[in-house]
């Protein structure tokens, strides 16, 4: 059974970020269409722990968090007035988030667990393969 799981910590805030929608996508090869597989919300520890099993054919997961309900009362803290980066709150349909979503893909093996984390901030993100 091939298996995926994540994690999200604010960097900005040293914590967990709980409450993002996080959706599940598979395919199987390069050439074929992505399939919605599941989805999750990130719990108060920052994690999806009830993402589903990885059908037997799947070579590549996209992994899709929806980070900007989460950032947009962040991006109008009042240490963003003293940095230099330009303001991102454009108008009412504009969530103040930089990065509204981040999507990550990556290649899997048949039988393995895939952990992949999301060490994310208002003005940037990194992901890895976790253990």
């Amino acid at each position: 059974m091939t298996s995926v799981s994540t994690h999200i910590l604010d960097t900005s805030a040293g914590r967990p970020a709980g409450g993002v929608a996080v959706s599940l996508e598979v395919r199987a090869g390069t050439a074929q269409p992505w399939t919605p597989h599941g989805g999750s919300t990130t719990d108060t520890d920052g994690r999806c722990r009830d993402l589903p099993a990885l059908p037997a054919d799947t070579t590549h997961v996209r992994l899709r968090f929806d980070v900007a309900p989460y950032l947009a009362p962040r991006a109008r803290h009042p240490a963003e007035a003293q940095q230099d980066a330009p303001r991102t709150d454009h108008g009412p349909r504009d969530s103040g988030a930089f990065f509204p979503e981040v999507a990550v893909v990556f290649a899997v093996t048949p039988g393995e667990h895939f952990h992949v984390p999301l060490l994310l901030n208002p003005f940037g993100y990194s992901v890895y393969r976790g253990s």
